[in-house]
């Protein structure tokens, strides 16, 4: 179960605006990046958002779990 987030300094919970995506069959970074932000060229956001697990933006396995900044 995970842990509640810690509140934020004035006494809310922090705002996460992280998105989830797992990796499907035929995905790829840009084709990821059209169906979150429309646009194929943004998935270099992607990829940075997620260098610690991936070394290459061709190189995404079916279901890893990424975030989606």
């Amino acid at each position: 179960m995970p842990e509640d987030p810690k509140p934020a300094a004035d006494g809310g919970v922090p705002f996460d605006a992280t998105q989830w995506y797992v990796v499907k069959q035929g995905d790829t970074l840009s084709k990821i990046a059209i169906e979150f932000y429309g646009d194929a060229s943004l998935y270099p956001k992607i990829f940075d958002a997620n260098r610690d697990q991936l070394t290459d933006p061709d190189k995404i396995r079916v279901g890893q779990k990424l975030r989606i900044p």
